[in-house]
C-alpha cells in the first residue's frame, strides 16, 4: 500500500485519533476589527462572539430566549367564511380578484405592536492595562474543543486568553493567564442598551432589564438577568468606573451565567443557583467537562481532504478566491457547519432561528425570527446525515409548540380540523397567515416540518419516538389537509389553495397583474403527497390507525400529479403561468427533488425536468442574488441530488469566495450588512458536502454520488445513512478504494457504487468492509 493511501485510511479504520487536528482550527494573526469577524461559541442556549482585542476585548452575548413581545391572537375570526369565494374566483381564472378577497378578509393581523424580535443579550467587556506593543499575536477557534483562544506577547510577557461556553455547566468561562506573575490587570464590565448594571459583591456584577424594541418600547418581552463572577489568583479586586477592577493578578477566571423568565423561571434565582454551582468547580474541571461533552458530538464525523496550508484562515480564503487549490478548506467549512449546529441547537434549547442565534442587534432584519418556508428547515438538513441527531430535537420542539395556536388558525382561517402554520413564527409560536400575499398565505409549514420527523425515524429507527412523539404530530397535520383540500371542478383532482409558491409571483392571465396566489402550486402538492405517504407508512410500521390510513390513501390517489411544461421544465404552478422572475431566488417547486425524495433517477422524466428547471433558474441569476445568499445553498444541494458534482462544487466555490466572511459565516442578507450572519447557508452547504459523498434517500446507500474533481482524494468517517447505518470510506483520484458500513439496527443494507448495487443482511453493531467492486473484505 502506498503512503498516500495509508494516510487516507488511518482516520477511517483506526479510529478517532486524527492526524490533521490543525485542520479543525480557524486562526488569525490579528484581532477582529468588527463584530462580524468574531469567533462564535455556544452551548445551544447561551451564545457568544469573541473578537480577540488586545487592549479591549468585547464578547457579545445571546440568550436564545431573549425575545420581545408575548403571545397574542392574530387570526381573523371567521375568515374561513370567505374561503369558498376566493377559491371560486381562482377556479374561474380570476386570480387577482381572488387574491384581493384573501388579503382583505382572510389574512391575519400584524397588529399595532408589530412583530416579536430576537435580540442581543449585551456584551461582556474586558479593558486590559498592560501597555506596550503586542507581537506574536494569534487568535483561534478550535472546532474540536469549542474553545476560542487569544495569545500575544508584550515585552517579555506572553498573555493567553481562553473562552468557552459550557453545555455541562451552562456558563461562559473566560480564563486569563500570563507566563510572568502579577501582570494581569483588567476592568470587567457588562453592557447593554437600556439595562441596569449593579455590583452585587466585590467579585460579582449583574445586568438586568426587559427585552423591548426601540421603535415600540411598549411591546415588552422577557425579563432577563446576567451575572459575572471574577476569581483572581494573586493581585487585588477593586471597583472600576463601570465594573470590577483586577490589579496585578497571576491568573483570572470569569464565570458568566444568564437567564430570562421565558419559561416562567425567576432570572435572578436561576443566575444565583447556576453561579453558585459553577463557582465550586476549578477552571481545569470546567474546561475538561466542556471539552468532553463537545467532543462527544463533534468527533462522530471526520472528513479529511488533504493537508491544510499553514496560513491564517482569512489568508486561506483570500488565496482560494484567487484560484488557489485548497480542498482542506472545504473540510474545514464542513466541520464548521457541524460545529455551529452543536453550538446552537441542543436538547432543551430553542430552535435555530432565521439568522442563527448570534445576533448583535436590538432590531435585526426580519426580527431574526423563524421563517419556516425554507430557512429553518435548511438549518437542520445536516442533522441526521452528519451524525447529530440529538441536535434536531429543538426543531421538533418548535413544530410541536405550533400545534395549540395552529389549531386556532386551522379553525378560524380554513374551517378545518388539525393544525397549520404560515411562513413565519416567533418564540410565542403564532401560526396566523400574516404579511403580504407572496409570503403570508402558505399553510404548508407543518407538512414540510413533519418530513424532518420522518427523516429522524428513517435514519435512527426509534420506534418509540415515532409512536409517542412523531406520529401524533404527523397525523394531526394530515387531518388539516384532509379538510383543506378541495375538488377542482374542471379536473376532478383534489387541490390545495389559495396558496403561494414561496416566494414567487406570476402574471395573472386575465389582467396581466402580478399575483402570487393560486390553486395547487406544485410545492403544495409535493408536500402533501410526502406527508400523506410518510404518515401512511408510519401507521403501517406502528400497526395502527388502519381506517385513517385508508382515508389518506384515497385522498393521495386524487392529488394533482406533477406536470412538465412545453419547455421541459417542471411547472411551478398547476398551470403554465408566466413567472414574474425566471431567476427567482427560491426553487420551491423543486422541493420534491431536494430536500424531498419524490424526484430521483427512478423518476427519470421528472428528474430531467427538475434539472432543466434548476438550470434556467441559475442561468437567470437565482444563485447569485445579492439580497439573499441562502438560496445559493439550496441550489447547491439540488445539484448534489442531481449527481452533478461539478455544478454543485461551483456553487460551493461561490459561497466560499463571494458569500463568506473571514470567520466562515455566510454573508448577511440585503446589501451584505455587516451586522448579520446567515447560518442557513453554512448549514445547507454542510449537508450538500455530506451528500456529495453519501446519499440514501432513494432506497439505497449511494457512495460518492456527486464527487467533484476538486475533491478527488479523501477520507470520511461516521456519516449516517437511512436505515440505521454509519458509513466510512476513502477514495483516490475520484475512485472509491474501500468502504466500511456499520449497522446500528441490524437492518438489510443496500449499497450502490457506480452501476453496481448489492444488498446484504446485517447484524446490529457489526461493520462490513467492501472494496471498490463492492466485494466483501474479510
Amino acid at each position: 500500500m502506498n503512503n498516500l493511501k495509508m494516510l487516507f485510511l488511518l482516520p477511517v479504520f483506526i479510529g478517532i485519533q486524527l492526524s490533521h487536528a490543525a485542520d479543525f482550527k480557524l486562526w488569525y494573526d490579528r484581532p477582529a476589527k468588527e463584530w462580524m469577524a468574531g469567533l462564535p461559541l455556544g452551548n445551544g442556549r447561551l451564545m457568544a462572539v469573541v473578537q480577540g482585542g488586545i487592549e479591549k476585548e468585547t464578547i457579545q452575548l445571546n440568550d436564545d430566549t431573549m425575545w420581545t413581545g408575548q403571545p397574542v391572537q392574530r387570526d381573523k375570526p371567521g375568515a374561513y367564511k370567505y374561503l369558498d369565494e376566493a377559491r371560486r374566483l381562482m377556479f374561474e381564472g380570476r386570480y387577482f380578484e381572488g387574491e384581493r378577497v384573501v388579503q382583505n378578509h382572510m389574512q391575519g393581523l400584524v397588529l399595532a405592536m408589530g412583530m416579536s424580535t430576537y435580540q442581543t443579550s449585551g456584551d461582556l467587556k474586558l479593558n486590559f492595562r498592560h501597555g506596550g506593543k503586542a507581537t506574536d499575536y494569534r487568535r483561534e477557534l478550535d472546532l474540536s474543543t469549542g474553545i476560542a483562544s487569544v495569545r500575544y506577547t508584550i515585552d517579555d510577557a506572553t498573555y493567553t486568553r481562553e473562552v468557552f461556553v459550557s453545555p455541562v455547566d451552562q456558563a461562559l468561562v473566560v480564563h486569563l493567564t500570563c507566563d510572568k506573575p502579577g501582570k494581569l490587570s483588567v476592568d470587567v464590565e457588562l453592557d447593554r442598551s437600556r439595562a441596569g448594571i449593579e455590583r452585587l459583591a466585590p467579585d460579582r456584577l449583574s445586568m438586568t432589564g426587559v427585552a423591548k424594541p426601540k421603535t415600540n418600547p411598549g411591546w415588552i418581552g422577557v425579563s432577563f438577568e446576567t451575572q459575572v463572577q471574577v476569581e483572581n489568583t494573586g493581585g487585588t479586586l477593586g471597583e472600576s468606573k463601570n465594573g470590577i477592577r483586577v490589579e496585578g493578578a497571576d491568573e483570572i477566571t470569569l464565570r458568566l451565567v444568564t437567564s430570562t423568565d421565558y419559561r416562567g423561571e425567576d432570572p435572578n434565582t436561576v443566575c444565583e443557583t447556576r453561579l453558585a454551582d459553577v463557582g465550586q468547580k476549578p477552571f481545569s474541571n470546567l474546561r475538561k467537562d466542556h471539552v468532553e461533552e463537545h467532543r462527544r458530538l463533534f468527533n462522530r464525523v471526520d472528513l479529511n481532504l488533504g493537508e491544510a496550508p499553514d496560513l491564517p484562515t482569512d489568508k486561506r480564503l483570500a488565496a482560494f478566491r484567487n484560484g488557489a487549490k485548497d480542498p482542506s478548506l472545504v473540510a474545514l467549512y464542513f466541520q464548521f457547519g457541524r460545529y455551529l449546529l452543536i453550538s446552537s441547537s441542543r436538547p432543551g434549547s430553542m430552535c435555530v432561528n432565521l439568522w442563527g442565534k448570534w445576533v448583535n442587534s436590538l432590531e435585526p432584519a426580519y426580527d431574526a425570527d423563524y421563517h419556516i418556508n425554507i430557512n429553518i428547515q435548511m438549518n437542520y438538513w445536516l442533522a441526521e446525515i452528519c451524525n447529530l441527531s440529538e441536535c434536531h430535537e429543538p426543531f421538533f420542539d418548535l413544530l410541536d409548540n405550533l400545534r395549540p395556536r395552529g389549531r386556532i388558525t386551522a379553525r378560524e382561517t380554513y374551517g378545518a380540523r388539525g393544525f397549520t402554520a404560515g411562513y413565519a413564527t416567533d418564540a410565542w409560536y403564532f401560526t396566523s397567515q400574516i404579511g403580504n400575499a407572496p409570503y403570508g398565505v402558505w399553510p404548508m409549514a407543518p407538512a414540510w416540518m413533519c418530513n424532518h420527523l420522518w427523516q429522524h425515524y428513517l435514519y435512527g429507527g426509534d420506534l418509540q419516538y415515532l409512536e409517542n412523539r412523531s406520529y401524533p404530530i404527523m397525523k394531526e397535520a394530515c387531518q388539516f389537509f384532509l379538510d383543506y383540500l378541495v375538488e377542482d371542478p374542471t379536473t376532478g383532482y383534489m387541490v390545495s389553495g389559495p396558496s403561494t409558491s414561496p416566494e414567487n409571483r406570476f402574471k395573472d392571465p386575465s389582467t396581466g397583474k402580478s399575483v402570487s396566489l393560486s390553486m395547487a402550486p406544485s410545492m403544495d402538492t409535493q408536500l402533501i403527497t410526502d406527508l400523506f405517504s410518510n404518515t401512511i407508512e408510519a401507521g403501517r410500521v406502528l400497526k395502527k390507525d388502519r381506517k385513517f390510513r385508508r382515508k389518506l390513501e384515497k385522498m393521495k390517489a386524487r392529488l394533482m400529479p406533477m406536470q412538465i411544461g412545453e419547455d421541459g421544465r417542471l411547472l411551478e404552478w398547476a398551470k403554465p403561468f408566466k413567472e414574474q422572475n425566471k431567476g427567482h431566488r427560491h426553487i420551491s417547486h423543486l422541493w420534491g427533488l431536494c430536500p424531498g425524495n419524490l424526484i430521483t433517477e427512478n423518476t427519470p422524466e421528472f428528474f430531467d425536468a427538475a434539472r432543466r428547471s434548476l438550470d434556467v433558474r441559475v442561468e437567470n441569476g437565482a444563485a447569485d442574488s445579492p439580497e439573499y445568499q441562502g438560496i445559493a445553498a439550496w441550489v447547491l444541494c439540488a445539484y448534489t441530488r442531481l449527481h452533478d458534482g461539478e455544478k454543485a462544487y461551483g456553487l460551493l466555490n461561490h459561497i466560499l469566495t463571494k458569500s463568506s466572511w473571514n470567520n466562515l459565516f455566510a454573508v448577511g442578507e440585503r446589501g451584505r450588512t455587516r451586522e448579520m450572519f446567515e447560518t442557513d447557508v453554512n448549514f445547507g452547504a454542510t449537508s450538500a458536502i455530506a451528500e456529495m459523498l453519501v446519499q440514501s434517500h432513494d432506497g439505497f446507500i449511494q457512495l460518492l454520488p456527486a464527487l467533484p474533481a476538486a475533491l478527488s482524494d479523501g477520507t470520511v468517517k461516521g456519516l449516517c445513512a437511512q436505515g440505521g447505518f454509519e458509513v466510512s470510506m476513502d477514495w483516490n483520484n475520484g475512485v472509491l478504494n474501500e468502504v466500511s458500513v456499520k449497522s446500528l439496527n441490524g437492518n438489510i443494507c443496500a449499497l450502490k457504487y457506480g452501476e453496481k448495487l448489492i444488498e446484504f443482511e446485517t447484524v446490529e453493531g457489526k461493520s462490513y468492509r467492501f472494496d471498490s467492486r463492492l466485494e466483501n473484505i474479510k
